[in-house]
């Protein structure tokens, strides 16, 4: 076993204020951001949702991720057992002034959605250098 215990996360129900315009289930898929000098960067699990199903949206220092999931089973099928929930997927959240909002960059793969936030050029760590006369 690792250092660190796996953790297992349920998939929670999403509430929004407001009165809901989509039937079903909204879900928030668990993220985990890190940082570098460089960028932020994001990581949403997404398992099942497809790049045409998936909507990433900027507005106001704001970036919104929606996505949505099919049950993958046809009609000739029947769930044994069935942990996996499908329906919609939320998230939102408030971007710092420091991220260049004209480089994002976002990737899907294998059910991970990597969102690269770039910093500003001004706002990443350098060290200054000291002339000598």
């Amino acid at each position: 076993m690792t250092e660190k215990e796996i953790q297992y996360r349920e998939k929670q129900e999403m509430k929004r204020p407001g009165e809901p315009t989509k039937s079903g289930l909204t879900f928030v898929p668990p993220v985990d951001i890190y940082e570098t000098a460089e960028a932020l960067t994001l990581l949403a699990d997404m398992p099942g949702v497809t790049p045409e199903g998936l909507v990433i949206d900027l507005k106001d220092n704001q970036i919104t991720i929606t996505g949505q999931t099919q049950d993958p089973t046809g009609p000739q099928e029947h769930f044994l057992l069935k942990e996996y929930e499908t329906g919609h997927f939320y998230r939102q959240f408030a971007l710092p002034e420091v991220i260049d909002q004209g480089k994002i960059r976002a990737q899907l793969k294998n059910g991970e959605l990597t969102l690269v936030l770039p910093k500003q050029e001004k706002a990443k760590p350098r060290r200054i250098e000291i002339k000598v006369d």
